[in-house]
């Protein structure tokens, strides 16, 4: 068990790098040289919401001094727009501008066409939500370990 649990690790640390070199080419073919795959990645995920950095930060995507060093990085190139809380003035939110909009486009149309492509691959619909599942145990897990409780996905001896 512990080696196939070593072996779930480095194989998530590698898949992980491997997606922000795919990212980063799409930004290279598209010209795109002022951000970085992890930013492209931020404005994906936040897509069309609007949320402060503190809510990007517990959605669990991203380090807390991370998110602050790109957030500023991406406003000062136009990918993204903060603006003031009107009710509560410490707190900014963040929305894509036009600009990090398109780069959300883009990203969509890549992980659509890597989406279809998967089943020309032998990766179908139920052996990815399988994988889901279990990185999604894993998760929970991991989340309790780190807390200093019992997973909930733990069954009673």
């Amino acid at each position: 068990m512990k080696g196939s649990y070593l072996e779930t690790i480095a194989l998530i640390e590698r898949l992980h790098r491997q997606c922000m070199e795919v990212v980063k080419a799409e930004l290279d073919r598209l010209g795109v040289r002022d951000l970085n795959a992890v930013q492209a990645m931020i404005l994906f995920n936040l897509g069309d919401s609007e949320l402060t950095v503190g809510e990007l930060t517990q959605r669990g995507y991203y380090l807390g001094s991370n998110v602050s060093y790109n957030v500023k990085k991406m406003v000062e190139a136009g990918y993204l727009k903060q603006e003031r809380s009107p009710h509560d003035k410490r707190a900014t939110h963040l929305s894509c501008s036009d600009k990090g909009m398109e780069i959300c486009k883009q990203l969509d149309k890549l992980f659509g066409v890597h989406a279809e492509d998967l089943s020309g691959n032998g990766i179908d619909r139920q052996a990815l939500s399988t994988a889901n599942d279990s990185l999604h145990r894993l998760e929970g897990y991991w989340a309790a370990a780190r807390m200093g409780t019992r997973s909930p996905f733990t069954t009673a001896a």
